[in-house]
């Protein structure tokens, strides 16, 4: 992850020739993710990987042990100049806005519990960042800077807030937010960052094995979330919070983006950037936070798959009106 990262450190427009490729790239980033799900499926279809528990342990490998590490690993050696763009700015502000949306839709419409309405509001705003963000962002826009600050907007800020909701298990207030606050994946995300803010340097040794277990992450999430295909098939339930998750994801979360993009004064490529890199699909981790906790997972699980592939003709539709 380290050398995808590095290989674009400012790219800059493409040429039509580049273009040409890196739409091929972009592509190749679907490819992948569909070739992946499509492996856990087969596999749990031929009960390799078994049902229930047996899955779910793909998932805890990947949200204790894979997942902190390629994160930590990516933000670590990334430039933090770029956190504080103001694109970064509105793509946090659409972030939340669009989960209280969520959160005012559901309390209005649909009868969830606060874990289930959580899981919703996640899918609706937490975009997938890496393995279909980074070749988007390097490709469409031809600029990889904003990938890492929105991953670690994500980890740092996000995901305990997230991941909080998530947690069933926790009684009171002051528990579940410190158990989103000492989850693995934020903690990487916070280590990553002063490690990278302090300009120090990881020791080879320290770094590499990190690289290759976080390597295990996105195959991890991805196998796993193709096997649960394998049972309940999409929208067969939930399907109201799910269509709506997806809606707000791939509309309302751009068009939030581009209200207060406009509002701060944002045009040309900064406002290109924030609108392509909200109209992202769902992140694969917030299925996999959803099946750690047992909290919301049809929700989550329908939400990326619908996204995931209705995300290029949202992107390709953002590209012709700007």
């Amino acid at each position: 992850m380290r050398q995808i990262f590095a290989t674009f450190p400012n790219a800059t427009t493409p040429s039509p020739g580049d273009t040409l490729t890196g739409m091929l790239d972009v592509l190749t980033g679907f490819a992948i993710i569909f070739t992946v799900i499509a492996a856990g499926w087969w596999l749990a279809h031929k009960r390799v990987i078994g049902p229930g528990e047996q899955r779910l342990q793909l998932n805890r490998i990947a949200f204790h042990v894979a997942t902190p590490s390629l994160i930590f690993s990516s933000v670590a050696v990334a430039d933090t100049d770029a956190f504080f763009s103001p694109v970064i700015l509105v793509i946090a502000v659409a972030t939340v806005v669009t989960m209280l949306i969520y959160w005012a839709i559901s309390a209005l419409f649909f009868r969830q519990d606060a874990a289930e309405t959580m899981a919703g509001a996640a899918s609706s705003s937490y975009y997938n960042s890496v393995n279909i963000g980074l070749p988007i962002a390097t490709y469409v826009l031809g600029d990889a800077t904003f990938v890492v600050p929105a991953l670690v907007l994500q980890m740092a800020v996000l995901s305990p807030i997230v991941i909080a909701g998530l947690d069933r298990s926790s009684s009171g207030v002051a528990k579940s937010v410190l158990s989103g606050l000492t989850a693995p994946v934020v903690v990487a995300a916070f280590a990553g960052f002063a490690v990278s803010a302090a300009s120090w340097t990881v020791p080879e040794p320290v770094l590499a094995p990190l690289e290759i277990l976080g390597g295990a992450s996105i195959p991890l999430i991805l196998m796993s979330f193709g096997a649960s295909l394998t049972g309940e098939k999409v929208l067969t339930s939930h399907r109201g919070p799910t269509l709506t998750a997806t809606a707000l994801k791939l509309v309302g979360m751009p068009a939030v983006a581009w209200v207060v993009a406009t509002l701060l004064g944002l045009d040309g490529q900064e406002m290109y950037a924030a609108l392509i890199l909200c109209a992202l699909p769902t992140a694969q981790n917030v299925y996999n936070y959803a099946a750690t906790y047992r909290s919301g997972e049809v929700i989550c699980r329908d939400t990326v798959f619908l996204t995931t592939f209705l995300a290029l003709p949202a992107m390709l539709l953002i590209a012709g009106v700007f």
